[in-house]
């Protein structure tokens, strides 16, 4: 199975360069293990935000990290949104973020 391309929607490439050095690593592995068509280490399915949408969870020294992704398309794994997380709950505000960039696939999907 070849390897699927990453397509950073928004600016989630930029939010996760700018995690720490450790967690931007981890990102980076298990992002590695989804595009050869495995599952990442620590995940959750959040079909509330989009079908087929995960959430890689991952912690750093000083935190907690998602990196929220779909795969279940052919030609690429996209990535919706990297954040760091600073509550119980994931904020309103992160939560729209994803939905946003997951319909805007959708679309731009449709015109294909």
């Amino acid at each position: 199975m070849a390897e699927k391309d990453i397509v950073w929607r928004g600016t989630s490439l930029d939010d996760l360069k700018a995690f720490p050095d450790d967690v931007k690593r981890d990102a980076g592995h298990e992002l590695g293990k989804v595009q050869c068509g495995l599952q990442p280490t620590d995940y959750k399915p959040v079909s509330t935000w989009g079908i087929g949408v995960i959430e890689i969870r991952l912690t750093g020294e000083d935190g907690e990290y998602r990196v929220v992704y779909v795969a279940k398309f052919d030609e690429a794994i996209y990535v919706l949104h990297a954040f760091d997380k600073k509550t119980q709950q994931t904020s309103p505000r992160d939560v729209n973020i994803i939905k946003a960039r997951y319909k805007a696939v959708l679309a731009e999907r449709r015109k294909m």
